[in-house]
């Protein structure tokens, strides 16, 4: 018996594993790793060895040109959704160690002597 909703949980399950790469930072880090390196690749490649082959068929030169720019936006995109995780976590890192600060009584040594 076949399941009608199998694309539906093949999507689900793209959009989880998608939210689960750009969530962790270790995970996210290591994709933009990876795909700034296949779009060095792919431009070596595309400049040097394809360059005559690609040039003699205008639509494969157009999408081959047009895979790397989108995978160059993907690292740009990534890059700066990094930086703006990293400065939010470090604005609420501060604002907490603000709040324990101000928190403790004025007589309080730092490391719990009075």
């Amino acid at each position: 018996m076949a399941h009608c909703s199998a694309p539906v949980n093949n999507v689900r399950f793209v959009i989880q594993l998608s939210k689960g790469l750009v969530r962790d930072q270790r995970a996210r880090r290591t994709l933009m790793f990876y795909n700034v390196l296949a779009v060095l690749l792919l431009i070596f490649v595309g400049s040097t060895l394809l360059w005559t082959w690609l040039r003699e068929r205008p639509l494969l030169f157009l999408g081959y040109w047009g895979f790397c720019t989108w995978l160059t936006l993907l690292a740009v995109l990534l890059a700066l959704y990094d930086m703006a995780k990293v400065r939010l976590d470090a604005q609420r890192s501060r604002r907490q160690l603000e709040r324990d600060l101000l928190d403790r009584p004025e007589n309080q040594h730092p490391d719990g002597r009075n």
